[in-house]
């Protein structure tokens, strides 16, 4: 589940296997919690918070948390947190009541009346599904996160008030049962704490991460820990001379700027060592300095004074202030080689950049004249909220939650390159996109349709790498409507897998849609009744199928019989029966002797061009066919046609269901010869050296052996299987016929399954 339910806690002691309860905390009061919002809002309503505040309080009534603590201490931190982001009045008091409807009595009617609809659409929007009807608790994981990022797409602070709720539940995760721990702490990391980071809220990002690494790993944590204050012991002298020389420095140059320095967080250390196969000593950016300046022009003033007076470190430079990250990131990051011959890490940027930086979406102005809702503002001016909308337009492409889920982490997980369309279009994409995810971010049209790639003018495959600055041209082809299925292992983001997924699931339809009307059509001319889709599609609500298409589609896979459509459409239909065939022989022997007057002839037969038709076609699993056999085929719900030779025995297994035979051709090219499966049974003198002189036999004559089995029927003979692919019948009959003349062959049979 995407709250953490293990926060609530009806008994008044500690589940067994927490920790002891620590000393019950200070609740804040009602006071402190108004004097806390109108330090940055002066014109807040304080009846308002006051009426909140009881209602909440009641409603928890003496509910109480894992650590033995009233339950309402837990909505009245998350409240506390977000005042410290300034944020407005209804944010407040949904972060007050966010969990009255899910835990409580309460429901969404009264929250309405007593507080209004803006406030209940929040609270509603942070409760999670009740009574999911899904197997994997994966599956409830997505269902969750498809509310709510739903929610949020309707009204960003229901993600504000949702990451605070998270917050809160991590700094007091010590207290859940340890079974629990663990799988909380790794939803933190797989979905909250990246999706902070999607939303530019940096410092929550890092506390997250922190949490669920400290909880997830705490011996490797533990061990970062001390080494980063090993360190800034030893370097306390130095930290302070860089500070000094920075600010000296760009003051001298008539910059007013404010610097300090800022270790990198233990998670994001770990993440780099791994990421890179390094040690901590090999680390140079763990502390990193910020220069703050005024505006953006002091910004690369600030940038050459730097680069003028210390050397650069060649690679290190990016200017996100141009092109801003799509959190809406913007800052210069530069390395130089500063006093005592150190690497020093800078970032420069404004004070509305810093706060943006570190706060993301809840630095954006919520009470800008005109701005309206503050969603309606992030819509027009926030890449980050445009990041959300575009995922949650996904929703509907994604085939099944676990999907949404693997989409929506792929999307999290963003450090980005930058590459450009030869018409000069930034596209942002992951770090290890290829080609295939460039194609789809331009337009999934062009995804689909690609068929080649120039990278910075040289050609190059699909499944080529981009690095930052590449200039990528897409190469389409209108031959090509559908990608390849396997493209879907090659593509790392999600936008691209899902369309793959999406293009591929509809080919196989149209593949099941153009099997199913050859079916329909074949047997309306069979009963000489006229078939046309305006008379079908009257009869659509009695097929319950909401198209043509979805009708035939159904017919291909076997989940509607060609009779059904035909009494759909004329009700006085009569199916034939079986008994038309009555006698000694069963039908697949009338079909042997071509007596079948119903048979089509060869214009309105399917042809079958091998394996490569446009249609799901396989062969009889136990002994093939191969051109030259005269051939059925047998539609299979769900799989397609199975091609069986007349002469099979198998065919019996369908003599009461005659609506599942077609009549098929061979449709072979003669200038690009294929191989067909053949099955083969040889009764051979159990003596050495039998074995290679069959095999010899089937190599020289150009025949593939893709199976052997042996059977040892008495002490002198062995039967031997052998599956193969010839490229017809005259060239299985040949090796047949070769075998038969060896002295170690007995005897040759081929075997129809």
């Amino acid at each position: 589940m995407l709250a953490a339910t293990e926060s609530v806690a009806v008994a008044p002691t500690a589940p067994a296997g927490a920790r002891p309860a620590k000393p019950r905390a200070r609740m804040m009061r009602q006071y402190d919690l108004v004097e806390r919002v109108r330090s940055y809002n002066p014109n807040t309503d304080e009846d308002l918070l006051n009426r909140a505040y009881v209602y909440a309080m009641k409603a928890h009534g003496s509910q109480t948390r894992a650590s033995g603590d009233p339950y309402f201490s837990h909505p009245l931190e998350v409240a506390a947190i977000l005042t410290d982001l300034k944020l407005d009045d209804a944010t407040i008091v949904a972060a007050l009541l966010h969990d009255t409807i899910e835990d409580t009595e309460a429901t969404r009617a009264e929250i309405d009346q007593l507080f209004g609809p803006e406030i209940g659409a929040l609270v509603e929007g942070l409760t999670k599904l009740k009574r999911l009807e899904l197997v994997s608790r994966e599956a409830k994981q997505a269902e969750n996160l498809r509310k709510l990022l739903l929610a949020i797409a309707d009204d960003v602070r229901v993600l504000l008030v949702k990451l605070a709720d998270r917050l809160h539940n991590m700094r007091t995760l010590e207290f859940v049962p340890p079974e629990s721990r663990r799988r909380i702490a790794e939803e933190t990391l797989d979905i909250y704490a990246p999706l902070a980071g999607r939303m530019g809220m940096q410092q929550m990002r890092e506390e997250l991460e922190d949490l669920s690494f400290r909880m997830l790993d705490p011996e490797a944590y533990s061990v970062v820990m001390q080494r980063l204050d090993a360190l800034a012991e030893r370097n306390r002298n130095l930290i302070g001379e860089i500070e000094a020389q920075l600010s000296n420095n760009l003051r001298h140059n008539g910059l007013g700027t404010r610097v300090y320095g800022r270790r990198k967080k233990p998670f994001s250390i770990w993440t780099k060592m791994e990421r890179k196969s390094v040690g901590f000593e090999q680390l140079s950016d763990i502390f990193g300095f910020r220069i703050v300046v005024t505006d953006v022009a002091a910004c690369y003033r600030a940038l050459g004074i730097v680069h003028t007076t210390w050397p650069v470190v060649p690679g290190r430079f990016k200017d996100y202030i141009s092109t801003p990250k799509q959190n809406d990131y913007r800052s210069i990051h530069t390395t130089v080689i500063g006093p005592g011959n150190q690497r020093v890490e800078l970032q420069i940027r404004t004070e509305e950049m810093d706060q943006i930086a570190e706060r993301g979406i809840a630095a954006h102005v919520f009470y800008k004249e005109g701005a309206g809702s503050p969603t309606e503002f992030l819509k027009r001016e926030s890449n980050a909220f445009a990041w959300l909308r575009h995922t949650v337009g996904i929703l509907s492409e994604s085939a099944n939650p676990e999907e949404f889920l693997e989409h929506t982490k792929l999307e999290l997980f963003h450090d980005q390159v930058f590459c450009f369309t030869p018409k000069g279009k930034l596209i942002a994409l992951p770090r290890h996109a290829n080609v295939i995810d460039f194609a789809y971010a331009v337009h999934t049209d062009v995804g689909n349709s690609a068929v080649g790639c120039k990278i910075n003018g040289k050609f190059a495959p699909l499944s080529s790498e981009l690095q930052n600055g590449d200039e990528v041209e897409v190469l389409t082809s209108e031959a090509q409507s559908a990608p390849p299925s396997a493209w879907e292992s090659l593509a790392i983001t999600g936008k691209a897998r899902a369309a793959i997924r999406r293009a591929t699931r509809t080919a196989v339809r149209d593949q099941y849609a153009g099997l199913g009307r050859r079916i329909v059509e074949r047997l309306f001319e069979r009963a000489k009744i006229e078939y046309a889709d305006d008379k079908l599609k009257g009869a659509l609500p009695r097929l319950a199928r909401a198209s043509i298409d979805d009708v035939m589609a159904a017919v291909g896979r076997g989940e509607i019989k060609a009779s059904d459509v035909a009494r759909a459409m004329y009700p006085d239909y009569k199916e034939e029966r079986v008994a038309r065939y009555a006698g000694k022989k069963g039908l697949a022997a009338k079909l042997k002797e071509k007596v079948v007057p119903e048979a089509p002839r060869s214009p309105v037969a399917i042809p079958i061009r091998g394996i490569n038709s446009d249609l799901p076609v396989k062969f009889a699993p136990n002994g093939g066919a191969v051109p030259g056999d005269r051939i059925v085929g047998i539609v299979t719900p769900g799989e397609g046609i199975t091609i069986y030779p007349i002469q099979s025995p198998a065919l019996k297994d369908f003599e009461e269901e005659p609506e599942r035979w077609l009549d098929v051709r061979w449709d072979i090219e003669d200038s690009t010869p294929q191989r067909f499966p053949a099955r083969i049974k040889v009764e051979n003198v159990n003596e050495p050296g039998a074995l290679a002189q069959i095999a010899t036999v089937i190599a020289e004559h150009d025949g593939n052996i893709d199976n052997i089995s042996m059977q040892r029927r008495s002490p002198d003979f062995t039967e031997t299987t052998i599956d193969l692919e010839v490229y017809d019948l005259k060239h299985l009959s040949a090796i047949i016929a070769q075998l038969r003349a060896k002295a170690v062959v007995a005897r040759v049979e081929r075997v129809n399954g």
